[in-house]
């Protein structure tokens, strides 16, 4: 098995796990359309196997195919298609690329929730799902929103 190059090599504080039906398609969706980047030896299928994609430099998405994840999560609870539990967040620098992040997830096989637009709460935002239905918004941090 090979692996997919990474120049961070920090080991992962927390682990999210989704449930997936294509593996394939969903690395396609969060590395081009979300930028998200891939780690872990390569399956044959050429696809990271577990398919993890980094989120920060300790925190990882994990996707496990709906018969594992059951397995995982115990006693075969997976979600029903298009059930949302959850809305995951990723930031742009700007409108410009909001739109651009939002025009990507949607390429790479994404559905629009909301286009992206100024949100009466009071930040630039829009929202897709990914091919198994997870939600993410991806907007420009609000200047509050400070840790």
């Amino acid at each position: 098995m090979s692996s997919v190059p990474t120049n961070r090599r920090d080991p992962m504080d927390h682990t999210i796990s989704l449930a997936t039906t294509d593996r394939s398609r969903s690395l396609a969706f969060y590395r081009d359309g979300l930028g998200l980047e891939a780690f872990g030896p390569l399956a044959d299928d050429g696809v990271p196997e577990p398919l993890q994609l980094r989120l920060g430099p300790n925190v990882s998405l994990m996707l496990i195919p709906t018969g594992g994840f059951g397995w995982v999560a115990g006693e075969d609870r997976v979600a029903p298609a298009g059930a949302t539990e959850c809305v995951f967040s990723v930031y742009a620098a700007d409108e410009d690329a909001v739109r651009a992040r939002h025009d990507a997830a949607l390429a790479a096989g994404g559905t629009a929730i909301f286009e992206p637009s100024p949100r009466e709460w009071g930040a630039f935002a829009s929202q897709v799902a990914d091919p198994d239905g997870h939600l993410w918004m991806i907007l420009i941090r609000p200047p509050d929103w400070t840790a």
